[in-house]
């Protein structure tokens, strides 16, 4: 899956928020076409690290680069697709508006998202709630509209931030799929998510704690390194704690 070539770097990245020192000296190498995770408890850093590469916050020092471009940078953000942690959807609207409304955005031409609108939510178990407004979706039907939205146009990078959290286990199997078959396409896909088996689906991870990556490698290369038997021991020993939810 990885090219050799890295699609996302960051650099040394640092991140105050007043005086409190949220990212220190955070340093990624994502290849492009990889399926890349964040794994480490809520509060460790991987919202501020994400938002960061996908350009809505800068950091306060170091480099951060997408695509080649240094971020942020307006002319890339239409190769990225970005799922929050917390589903930014307009609730009075139907499905289908909020997604015609980010596909203009997009500058996506009516023909061409029209199309698209169905497949992306054939593919999260949408379709027959296309029409409906928004305020009537449980919780779970949210985020499976939000993850609709982050690859409506076919971003070169996706990035998401705890994207399978409140989807039942068959559905989450099934966006996986979707995953590795658009990573196999050449989409880099950065992925947020504190669920060891989740962490394991990845071709590469990054263990982060307290605004510091801790390790960095393939799930078996952290554990072998170590002789973990899963990667939940291993994120323990490099971590020196207990990872919580």
């Amino acid at each position: 899956m990885e090219n050799g070539s890295a699609c996302i770097i960051m650099n040394k990245v640092n991140k105050y928020f007043g005086d409190k020192h949220v990212l220190k000296d955070v340093s990624l190498s994502v290849p492009s076409g990889c399926i890349y995770g964040l794994l480490g408890p809520s509060g460790c850093g991987k919202t501020t690290t994400v938002k960061i590469i996908a350009g809505i916050s800068e950091s306060t020092s170091g480099e951060t680069y997408v695509l080649g471009e240094k971020m942020p940078q307006l002319s890339i953000m239409n190769e990225i697709g970005y799922m929050a942690q917390s589903d930014a959807l307009y609730m009075m609207l139907s499905a289908a508006d909020n997604l015609e409304f980010f596909a203009t955005i997009y500058g996506m031409k009516r023909n061409e998202y029209k199309k698209r609108m169905l497949e992306v939510m054939e593919l999260v178990n949408l379709a027959d709630d296309l029409n409906k407004p928004v305020y009537t979706y449980s919780g779970g039907m949210k985020r499976r509209l939000s993850l609709a939205m982050a690859i409506l146009h076919n971003p070169k990078v996706l990035i998401l931030d705890e994207p399978t959290v409140g989807i039942d286990p068959l559905l989450r199997q099934d966006i996986w799929k979707e995953l590795y078959s658009m990573s196999n396409n050449g989409v880099t896909i950065l992925v947020t998510t504190h669920v060891m088996d989740e962490a394991v689906k990845c071709d590469r991870i990054a263990m982060m704690r307290d605004g510091t990556v801790i390790a960095q490698g393939t799930p078996s290369e952290l554990q072998e390194k170590i002789g973990a038997s899963s990667i939940e021991e291993a994120f323990i020993y490099y971590g020196g704690g207990n990872l919580e939810d």
